[in-house]
């Protein structure tokens, strides 16, 4: 493996900056020589000349103004995390990168993710979604994650140590198309045995919840599609072609987007939501937000 040398790189950033070797010789209290040896080392590394002599001044050649980018992202990642270990502002946004399991529904994870936006510091929030935890769990392990929103806990053959923190469970209600809500309401539950029926996908944590409860109500709904999105669900459910189920949280916001109506609600079918996290206390200061409001407002 190439090592680069950071001094070398140093002193061709301070060159670039302040033009010459003069005034760099200044800034960095070295000699002319040092400073032009250091960077035909650093040349020589590279393979390239990063500067062009224009009478007296310096100019950045082509493969030197990409050097110079790079030395600007790697001195100020420098000063960054020297900020950070001494408690100081950074001045760029703190990033916090989210996986979300495509099983919760987007309803959930923006009232979840919500209150981070009203933290009073300059937050990036990163959301990448995927269909199953395990695949979070080497991003997780490797910190390019910092939290996983998922509805089931981290398992217990992942190869990644993980913490798996409650936020909150809640009931389950079903929704349809006006018409169809309307003949199958009054003998829910039922009235699903045989009523068409969108259905999570094989591995998600509600579908085998929803055979378990459908096995104990002795219904056998007719499956007529099988989505893994939520929102593609609810689309399908506001075109009339079956019954769907959702977290009782967002009743209200799922019949005004959708314009669907509520066939039936169970109590006994609990959907839950975790933040899988590589620490055991929480100490982001976004993920300790997202766990307070949520334990407090949304599944209270």
């Amino acid at each position: 493996m190439e090592w680069l040398n950071y001094h070398h790189l140093l002193y061709f950033w301070v060159v670039a900056k302040e033009g010459s070797i003069v005034a760099a010789s200044k800034e960095l209290r070295l000699a002319h020589p040092t400073i032009s040896g250091q960077i035909h080392r650093l040349e020589d590394v590279l393979g390239q000349k990063l500067f062009s002599r224009h009478g007296r001044n310096l100019v950045l050649t082509d493969e030197g103004r990409v050097a110079f980018r790079y030395a600007e992202e790697i001195f100020g990642l420098g000063q960054e995390f020297l900020d950070t270990v001494k408690g100081k502002s950074s001045g760029r946004p703190v990033r916090l990168v989210v996986g979300v399991s495509d099983a919760l529904a987007k309803s959930v994870v923006q009232r979840i993710l919500e209150p981070v936006f009203s933290l009073g510091e300059d937050i990036q929030v990163v959301c990448r979604d995927d269909r199953s935890v395990e695949a979070f769990m080497g991003e997780l392990a490797q910190n390019d994650v910092d939290v996983v929103l998922s509805d089931a806990p981290a398992g217990p053959g992942s190869p990644v140590r993980a913490f798996s923190h409650l936020l909150g469970e809640c009931g389950t209600m079903f929704f349809a198309a006006p018409p169809l809500a309307k003949r199958l309401r009054p003998r829910f539950p039922q009235s699903l045995d045989g009523a068409p029926f969108l259905v999570p996908g094989v591995d998600s944590t509600l579908r085998r919840a929803l055979n378990e409860w459908f096995e104990s109500q002795d219904i056998r709904p007719k499956v007529v599609a099988e989505l893994d999105d939520t929102a593609l669900t609810k689309v399908f459910g506001e075109a009339g072609l079956g019954v769907f189920a959702a977290p009782d949280v967002i009743e209200n916001e799922v019949r005004k987007r959708y314009h669907v109506q509520v066939v039936g609600r169970s109590d006994k079918l609990q959907q839950r939501v975790y933040a899988i996290s590589l620490e055991r206390k929480v100490k982001h200061p976004a993920v300790v937000a997202i766990c307070e409001v949520a334990r407090k407002s949304i599944f209270a």
